[in-house]
């Protein structure tokens, strides 16, 4: 009798071990799932690099086609800034107001 309650205490005491490292050891239901937060994360993440680089495939693709020199002059235009032979270049600057000065910096220049 008494050896058989010193295995059911050995068995009660492995089974909260196991209990405790499923639960809150390395690895257990709380790494879990943070990591399932994390792979959804990547899967959000992912998506938008997928369009991005669907984009990127598009726009290689259009200049690549027999129209691209289209396409390549108006990049070269649009970046670069660049003319061609004979046309004249006009740059457009608006104007911003100016931002007027606060009584407190115009009082703390005339203490100096």
């Amino acid at each position: 009798m008494r050896v058989l309650g010193i295995v059911a205490l050995v068995l009660a005491l492995l089974l909260a071990w196991l209990q405790y490292r499923l639960w809150f050891g390395h690895g257990g239901a709380g790494d879990v799932h943070v990591l399932a937060r994390q792979v959804e994360q990547q899967k959000r993440d992912n998506g938008g690099l997928k369009q991005r680089n669907d984009a990127l495939a598009a726009e290689v693709e259009e200049l690549k086609s027999a129209d691209g020199g289209a396409a390549v002059e108006e990049r070269a235009r649009s970046e670069l800034g660049m003319i061609k032979p004979g046309e004249t270049f006009y740059r457009v600057i608006e104007n911003r107001p100016a931002v007027p000065v606060a009584q407190d910096d115009a009082r703390k220049e005339g203490d100096e």
